[in-house]
């Protein structure tokens, strides 16, 4: 195993084991929810938009390491992006995992994302790794 897919890996546990904004916002503006039925994975987010910038972005899930270290990223990149901003974001990493060149890397400004970019070889994983980011985008105004 190279040195690099450790370190994902290890990123990827990080974030499942322990991760971020793992909560119920008490005061929020939007909320979606994301179901996977292949596998089983639920996400619930929780959001306050405060002249059209996220200023908080908090989640709760089940399911795989995979969605839940999504999850946890997401809500670290999004703080303080425009919904816009977002999608933008959103529509990179699915043409990362579209893009059938096994060679091309993940742009860098999507930050701890690149952990899951080994999602790539498992085409039907990529739900999982966009669950949490669907959730959002498809509810938020």
């Amino acid at each position: 195993m190279s040195d690099l897919t450790q370190l994902y890996q290890e990123i990827i546990l990080s974030h499942n084991r322990n991760p971020k904004n793992y909560r119920i916002l008490e005061s929020f503006t939007g909320m979606g929810k994301g179901n996977n039925p292949l596998c089983g994975d639920e996400v619930e987010l929780y959001w306050k938009l405060e002249d059209g910038v996220i200023s908080d972005l908090a989640f709760q899930a089940r399911g795989c390491a995979i969605s839940r270290a999504s999850a946890s990223i997401m809500t670290e990149l999004l703080r303080g992006k425009t919904i816009a901003e977002s999608q933008f974001l959103l529509s990179e990493l699915l043409e990362f995992f579209a893009d059938p060149d096994p060679g091309v890397e993940m742009k860098g400004h999507l930050g701890d994302l690149k952990a899951l970019s080994g999602v790539k070889a498992y085409p039907s994983r990529i739900k999982c790794a966009t669950l949490a980011w669907h959730a959002l985008l498809e509810n938020a105004e």
